[in-house]
Parts: structure tokens; C-alpha cells; sequence
């Protein structure tokens, strides 16, 4: 894919430049009449700052131990031995080599961006086509903190062991929906920028290059590359090559996690509340918001709760806000059980969710950024809320059945 973005020339000012002010102002005007002016922008720059320090950093240093792990799968045979193990699965399944399973394992261990490493590594990405690559986004972003949600969930009692594991269910197959929809989407948009003009050039084209690939496939499943020198020299250059583009990973999906992040976590959470008075207060602080997605949770509760099988309005904050980040939503549960406004099936459908979504929201841009496809990144977005919505659906349905 051409990485320059395309451009096209306009009148310098035309009617979208004061329909975008218009909105523009109506929207920072919103929430600074709810927030104040001072406190909004000090709130925004806040969060942006402790998303860099705690947040960002934190996906870096994964990106760069991933990195590291990918080089090394790759440099001893996992990579292969997976792809062998697992393509009978994988193919009919997402539409994917086996290889990808690595990458899902991965993100399931760490977090989303973990995935990103794979897709920059060689020795990986050989067994995919093209349009194959960025669906990687959806993929690991379906098992992303997974271990560490089901771990918690589980941890919140015994009753809630088979949930979690139902959960995990649900979210291979949210991960399914999610995947197939965009690889739809990658087919028709990689079909449609070839740069060949003529239909019977592009249809020899494709062929040409399934057949190359198909000869480069076959080729890797029997034999690989592998650096020189000793074992130990070996394990030492694949781990610091593949931690060096972890780095420059890291790097590439600061714009994208600080622009969405801070902007979902603005209309996601609400005041600080005061420990004297026990009253909601603003205090500039980070991560403070208008608490905006679970206004709009609640008007969607009709919906909602058929779909999920929550007992109970205040459940619905938890995917809402799993949108923007997991680990905040997490935070909600030992409340909501204290209070038993949730029941074992709400914890399946939080297991599901959380790990499907696991703040996609936040990090999409970034990632599909780094996998060099930011066209596809409205795409990608749109097939991860079907495949969140599928597994939740997924983890009540299968719930009411073992139950």
C-alpha cells in the first residue's frame, strides 16, 4: 500500500470550513459549560500527559519485550510449528495462516498493540497475503488483556470461574465476526487501489501473484532463514532487532492513543469526588469527564438488556466504557457485586466484551497507523463494535444454555 495519503485540491474556504467550527465550538462549548472553560482544558491536557507517561510508555516497553519474543519465535521455528499446528483452524475459521495464532496468544498475555510487532517481523508475515495484514488489528485486539480480565473476573469468587470461561468463549467468536468482516473489507479496498487499469491486467496481476505466493508459501513451510553465528548470538541479535522495532512501534501510535484516548476518556468518566463531603467536584485532575457514553448506555437500555441479559441499567457501564479502557472498566465490578446489581451472566458478557473490545476505541487509530493502513482504520472500527457486540450476545446465549 502507498503510505502517502492522498490529496486533493480545494477552494480555501468553502461551507465545510464553517460547518466543521460550528460543531467544533458547539462540542468543546458542551462540555465547558458542564466542566468550565479552565477546567476542561486543563482536564484534556491532564490525561494527555498521564496517558504518555503511564499509558503509552507502558504499550512501548510491551511492544519492545513482544518484539523481542516475535524475533525469537521467528528465529527458532515457533512461528512455523504454529502455522503447521494450527492452519487447519485458523484458515477455515478467520480466513488466516496458522502463524497468526502467535499473535493472538500474544495479545491475550499483554494488550492489544502486542500484535504490531508480529505484523513488522519478516519471518511472520511471509505466511500472509497482503490483504491479510491488517486484519491483525481486529485480531489482536479481540484477545488483548485477556489473561488479565479472566484472571480478575475470576478472582472475584468461585461462582464466577465458569462465566469467565464462557467469556472466553464468546470472545473467539466475537474475534470470528470481527475478523471476517474485515477481511472484507481489506479484499475489496487492496482490489481497488492496484494500480493496474485495466480489469484483464489486474485479474493476470492477482494471478500471477497467487501463484508467486503460493510458490514463496510453500518454499517457507519447508525451509527458513536464520541469522549466523553461535545459539547465543543468535538469541541475543533477535531479541534486541526485534525490541528496536517494538521501539519505533511504540512511537508511531503516540498521535493516535493520545488524541482518541483522551477524547473517549472525556466523555467516558465523570467529576472527582470529594473525600470530606463525599460530593462530585471537578479538581482539573486527569481522567476527569462529562460522562457522556453512559448517559447514552442508559437510553439504550431497551436494547441493550435483551441482547445481554442484564438485570439491571448500571451493567451497561462497563462495555461502555471498555470502549475507551478495560482496566477502568474493570474497576467497576467489585462495586457492582458489592451492590448485587450483576449476576454470573453479566460477568460472562463483562469477560467477553472486555476482552473483545478491550479499549479499541483507543487504540485502533494507533495500531492500524503502524500496520501502514490507516485508510481501512473507519473500517476496522466498524467490523470491532459488530464483533464486540456478537461476543457479548454470544457469552448470554451460551450462559442461559449451560444454565
Amino acid at each position: 500500500m502507498d503510505k502517502s495519503v492522498e490529496r486533493r485540491r480545494v477552494k480555501a474556504i468553502g461551507l465545510e470550513t464553517f460547518v466543521f467550527l460550528a460543531l467544533l465550538l458547539a462540542g468543546f462549548g458542551y462540555i465547558a459549560s458542564i466542566m468550565g472553560a479552565g477546567v476542561m482544558f486543563k482536564v484534556i491536557m491532564s490525561t494527555a500527559h498521564d496517558l504518555l507517561l503511564n499509558t503509552v510508555f507502558l504499550i512501548m516497553a510491551m511492544a519492545v519485550l513482544a518484539g523481542a519474543l516475535s524475533a525469537l519465535l521467528s528465529e527458532f521455528g515457533v512461528i512455523s510449528l504454529l502455522n503447521k499446528l494450527f492452519a487447519i483452524f485458523m484458515k477455515p475459521l478467520y480466513g488466516l495462516p496458522g502463524a497468526s495464532i502467535a499473535g493472538a496468544i500474544t495479545t491475550y498475555l499483554s494488550d492489544n498493540p502486542a500484535i504490531i510487532s508480529f505484523s513488522k517481523d519478516k519471518a511472520f508475515t511471509k505466511y500472509f497475503k497482503e490483504y491479510q495484514v491488517p486484519a491483525l488489528c481486529n485480531l489482536g485486539t479481540s484477545f488483548g488483556m485477556g489473561l488479565i480480565v479472566t484472571t480478575f473476573m475470576i478472582s472475584q469468587g468461585e461462582e464466577y470461574v465458569l462465566p469467565a470461561i464462557i467469556g472466553n468463549i464468546a470472545a473467539i467468536i466475537g474475534s470470528i465476526v470481527s475478523v471476517r468482516i474485515m477481511l472484507h473489507f481489506t479484499k475489496k479496498f487492496y482490489l481497488k487501489n492496484e494500480e493496474s487499469n485495466s480489469i484483464e491486467e489486474v485479474a493476470v496481476s492477482l494471478i500471477n501473484e497467487d501463484c508467486k505466493k503460493n510458490i514463496q508459501l510453500e518454499d517457507s513451510q519447508e525451509y527458513r532463514e536464520i541469522r549466523d553465528g553461535s545459539i547465543f548470538q543468535r538469541v541475543l541479535d533477535a531479541m534486541l532487532e526485534g525490541g528496536k522495532s517494538g521501539v519505533e512501534l511504540g512511537l508511531a501510535i503516540i498521535p493516535g492513543v493520545l488524541i482518541v484516548c483522551t477524547l473517549v476518556m472525556l466523555l467516558t468518566f465523570g467529576p472527582s469526588v470529594d473525600p470530606a463531603t463525599g460530593k462530585e467536584v471537578y479538581k482539573g485532575v486527569a481522567y476527569e469527564g462529562i460522562a457522556l457514553l453512559p448517559v447514552i448506555g442508559e437510553k439504550l437500555r431497551f436494547i441493550l438488556e435483551p441482547m445481554f441479559g442484564f438485570t439491571s441499567s448500571q451493567a451497561i457501564a462497563f462495555p461502555i466504557t471498555s470502549l475507551g479502557a478495560v482496566g477502568a472498566a474493570m474497576s467497576l465490578v467489585p462495586k457492582f457485586i458489592a451492590d448485587n446489581v450483576i449476576t454470573p451472566n453479566d460477568i460472562a458478557v463483562f469477560t467477553a466484551m472486555g476482552m473483545c473490545w478491550s479499549g479499541y476505541l483507543s487504540t485502533h487509530v494507533g495500531m492500524m497507523d503502524a500496520l501502514d493502513a490507516r485508510g481501512l482504520t473507519s473500517k476496522a472500527i466498524l467490523s470491532h463494535t459488530i464483533g464486540g457486540l456478537c461476543a457479548g450476545m454470544a457469552a448470554h446465549f451460551i450462559f442461559v444454555i449451560l444454565g
